[in-house]
C-alpha cells in the first residue's frame, strides 16, 4: 500500500469526509481491519480564507506548497489538496514535489465523460465558479461547464462558507440549491458537479433532478486507487 498525503482543513468538515471515505474504501477492498496508510496536514482555514479574500493566491500557493513538501518529506507517495477551490494553486503545489498530485478536476472530468455527460452545472464557491481555472481545465478535458447566474452564485457561495464550513446543514438551503439545478436543467445542463468538498453534506448526488457527481467521493476514490495500485494517477500540469 502506498502512503497518501492529504492537505486538509479547508474546511475540516470536508476533510473528515475524505478521511472516512478513504478508510472505508480501503477496508471494503482489502477486508478485515485494513485501513489507509495516510498522512494529513490540516492547515488553519482562517489563514487561507484571509488570503482568498485578499486575492493573495501567491501566498496561498506557497503555504500549500510547503504543506506538500512536508508530506513528501514524511513519506507521502502522492498528494491531494482536499478542496476544489485551492486547486487554483495546484500547479504550484505540484511543482514543489516530485510525487503525483491527484487533481480533483481531472478525476471529476473522467467521472463525467465515463457516463457520457459533458454539460454539467458547477455548484461551488465563487472562486471556483468565477476564477476560470476550473472551467478552462474542464474544457481541455472535453467538458463544457455551466455556472449559475450571479444571484445563485452568491447564494451557493454563502451557503458553503456561512453554513456548511461551520457544520450547519439547512433544509432551506437544500431547497435553494435544488431550485438552481432545476433552472440549469431547463437551460440544457445534463448533470451536476458537487464542486465544493462540503456540498456533499447538503446534497445527495443520487437524489437530484439531474445525474450528480460528488467531487469529494471521486477524489477519495482516486486516492485509494493510487494507494492500492489499481489505477495510475496523473500528475497535474504545471
Amino acid at each position: 500500500m502506498r502512503k497518501i498525503g492529504l492537505i486538509g482543513g479547508m474546511s475540516f468538515e470536508s476533510t473528515s469526509v475524505y478521511y472516512r471515505l478513504i478508510n472505508e474504501m480501503v477496508r471494503e477492498r482489502l477486508g478485515g481491519f485494513a485501513s489507509a496508510d495516510l498522512l494529513l496536514h490540516s492547515v488553519n482555514f482562517a489563514e487561507i480564507v484571509d488570503m482568498q479574500k485578499a486575492g493573495r493566491w501567491d501566498l496561498a500557493a506557497e503555504h500549500l506548497a510547503n504543506s506538500a513538501r512536508g508530506l513528501k518529506a514524511a513519506g507521502a507517495e502522492c498528494v491531494l489538496i482536499c478542496t476544489n477551490t485551492m486547486h487554483i494553486v495546484a500547479p504550484d503545489v505540484q511543482a514543489a514535489v516530485d510525487v503525483p498530485l491527484i487533481h480533483v478536476i481531472d478525476e471529476t472530468a473522467r467521472a463525467l465523460t465515463s457516463k457520457g455527460l459533458n454539460r454539467p452545472l458547477l455548484l461551488a464557491t465563487r472562486y471556483t465558479m468565477e476564477h476560470g481555472f476550473y472551467t478552462e481545465r474542464m474544457k481541455m478535458l472535453d467538458v463544457d461547464v455551466m455556472v449559475p447566474d450571479a444571484d445563485d452564485r452568491t447564494d451557493i457561495h454563502d451557503i458553503i462558507f456561512n453554513e456548511l464550513c461551520a457544520g450547519t446543514v439547512l433544509d432551506t438551503s437544500r431547497t435553494r440549491a435544488i431550485a438552481m439545478i432545476e433552472k440549469a436543467k431547463a437551460e440544457g445542463a445534463d448533470s451536476i458537479i458537487l464542486g465544493c468538498t462540503e456540498i456533499c453534506l447538503l446534497l445527495d448526488p443520487a437524489s437530484l433532478p439531474l445525474p450528480g457527481v460528488d467531487s469529494t467521493a471521486i477524489h477519495a476514490t482516486a486516492a485509494v486507487d493510487f494507494a492500492l495500485g489499481q489505477s495510475s494517477a496523473k500528475q497535474a500540469a504545471a
